[in-house]
């Protein structure tokens, strides 16, 4: 920040100046409240720039979502969608100016797996023909039912193959209050008129 500009600042208009954080920076090498900027590589954008999200922000958010779908918290299903919403709904707010697409598509497909594991390890008791009953209560065929219900897959290995991602659809989760994070982000873009 040239000098003059900085002396008016402080003694004109008395403002505070962290000379840090002021100045002329390439838009590269600026970030502000967990945001960034990178360059586009598109035919005919030199020197455009987009809004992503910092690193440790992204972690940040999966950090609290992973603590929210412990397996040993004594949630109901609708209790724990409404704490994830409250978390994941601030965040992408805060963030919805960035280009956030591609990755909010994959922690929403993380974070469906760990729903499942939640509702498994609920639902899943030490006894197979418990696992069965239940698994046929979620729509699974007889058949399907007895040979999943003996699995020896550890809980998260069954939240992420056909036994859970078949019987506890999106469809299903939808009807106990989940949305996906990136269906919120789309709808909260701002519209350009």
């Amino acid at each position: 920040m040239g000098n003059e500009i900085y002396l008016f600042l402080r003694d004109k208009l008395r403002l505070p100046i962290n000379r840090e954080k002021s100045g002329i920076r390439i838009p590269s090498n600026f970030e502000l409240l967990g945001h960034a900027f990178v360059p586009t590589y598109q035919k005919g954008a030199k020197g455009k720039y987009q809004l992503v999200v910092k690193k440790n922000s992204w972690e940040s958010l999966k950090r609290k979502l992973k603590q929210l779908t412990k397996k040993t918290k004594p949630y109901s299903l609708e209790e724990r969608l409404q704490k994830l919403r409250e978390v994941w709904m601030g965040w992408v707010n805060n963030y919805r100016l960035a280009s956030i697409t591609a990755k909010l598509k994959s922690l929403d497909e993380w974070m469906r797996n760990r729903l499942r594991y939640c509702i498994w390890s609920a639902a899943a008791e030490k006894k197979p023909e418990r696992k069965r009953k239940n698994l046929i209560r979620l729509g699974v065929d007889q058949d399907h039912a007895y040979a999943w219900s003996r699995t020896r897959k550890g809980g998260w290995a069954v939240a992420q193959s056909p036994i859970l991602i078949t019987t506890i659809t999106l469809s299903r989760l939808r009807r106990k209050g989940y949305e996906s994070m990136l269906s919120y982000y789309i709808k909260s873009q701002p519209t350009i008129q």
